[in-house]
Parts: C-alpha cells; sequence; structure tokens
C-alpha cells in the first residue's frame, strides 16, 4: 500500500489505516466513558448510535448487526480523517512540520465539521454534545488529541512508515 507522490519520499497509506484504527478505538472508549455504560449493552448502543447516521433510530432496534455497521462506519470515518491530513499536508507542509501545534487545529476543525455539516445532514440531527457545555467542551478537547493522532500519522505515512 506504498504510492509514489510528487515529494521525494512515496506514502506510506498503512499509516492512515494505522492512525485512524487507534482514533477509531480511543472515540469508542471516550464515547462509553461519557454517554454509555461500561457493559456489552453500552458497547452495543455506542456502536449503533453511529449506524442511526445511516439507519436512523432503527438503528437500535437492530441488535449486532447495526452496532457492526457503525463500528465499520466508525473506522472507515477515522481512517478517512488520517488520509485527508495526509493529502493536506502535501499542499499544508505545516501539519507533518508542526505536528501538534497543526494537529489541536486540524482536531477543532474535525470536530466543526463531524458536528456542524456530517450530522446535521445524517439521520442524526444535531450533536447531542450541544445539550451539556461539559461534554461538548470534552468532546473538542478528544477531538483536538485525534487531530494530534492525525498529523503524527500523517507525518509518519509522508516519512514512509
Amino acid at each position: 500500500m506504498v504510492a509514489a507522490t510528487h515529494s521525494r519520499h512515496p506514502i506510506d497509506w498503512k499509516q492512515a489505516v494505522y492512525g485512524g484504527l487507534l482514533i477509531a478505538v480511543a472515540d469508542a472508549l471516550f464515547a462509553i466513558a461519557v454517554w454509555f455504560e461500561w457493559t456489552a449493552k453500552g458497547v452495543t448502543q455506542v456502536f449503533q448510535s453511529i449506524a442511526v447516521g445511516v439507519l436512523g433510530k432503527a438503528s437500535y432496534e437492530g441488535g449486532t448487526a447495526t452496532a457492526l455497521l457503525g463500528a465499520g462506519l466508525h473506522a472507515a470515518m477515522a481512517i478517512a480523517f488520517v488520509v485527508i491530513c495526509i493529502a493536506l499536508s502535501s499542499r499544508f507542509r505545516l501539519l507533518v512540520e508542526k505536528p501538534v501545534v497543526a494537529g489541536l487545529l486540524y482536531g477543532v476543525g474535525l470536530y466543526v465539521v463531524m458536528n456542524f455539516v456530517v450530522m446535521p445532514l445524517s439521520r442524526v440531527g444535531a450533536s447531542p454534545s450541544f445539550k451539556h457545555l461539559d461534554t461538548m467542551a470534552m468532546s473538542v478537547v478528544a477531538h483536538m488529541v485525534f487531530g494530534v493522532v492525525c498529523t503524527l500519522f500523517a507525518r509518519r505515512a509522508r516519512r514512509g512508515g
């Protein structure tokens, strides 16, 4: 999965998968800690709540199948976060040259896009984090951390792993 680029080094696209999976797991753990229970039912519900974006409220009636759909969607979205960061880093070198600072800003951008574009356009509607300022603040901080993960893995990808 290494492809040539215009830079001196090929891009190691596996890094997008690794970084995305790390973000997906961390975000799922964050969601369970903040909004769900640390039980099998809570884990199922966190992923069903992601599938709500495409299935609507019926997602909660689909059992394991809709939870697996939600988990797949969640992983794909998180991998896309890193892929987009890698792509942007060829134009905006700051993303890989200053990964922590740029990552914090990238994470704020991720939060804004997810909560003001993706969720409202999906069957979820408005973000549930807007109901409580404390969970909204925690979500912004979590996305900032995810942004740093994106830039660090983008940097690894640009260096060929």
